[in-house]
């Protein structure tokens, strides 16, 4: 896989080093996984922003349960309830 240069700070390096050495992995693996920790972080507060937003306008929000609860019917397909 390609990979590329990225300048960080000497403290940040250093974390990333003990981080590596701790896990025994690769310190690009290590910023790997924290940059995909920090994008789902990411992802998951604007989701949550989203739904605040939805929440505040009362239109919005019963519109989101009318069509929760028209796809809370289509789940009666001969399964059994538990």
């Amino acid at each position: 896989m390609p990979t590329v240069t990225v300048r960080i700070r000497q403290d940040t390096h250093r974390s990333l080093r003990e981080l590596a050495t701790r896990t025994g992995r690769s310190l690009p693996d290590v910023l790997e996984e924290a940059v995909e920790t920090l994008r789902r972080q990411s992802f998951l507060q604007g989701l949550a922003a989203d739904f605040a937003a939805l929440r505040a306008d009362p239109e919005a929000w019963q519109d989101e349960l009318d069509e929760r609860g028209a796809w809370d019917r289509t789940l009666s397909d001969d399964l059994e309830s538990e």
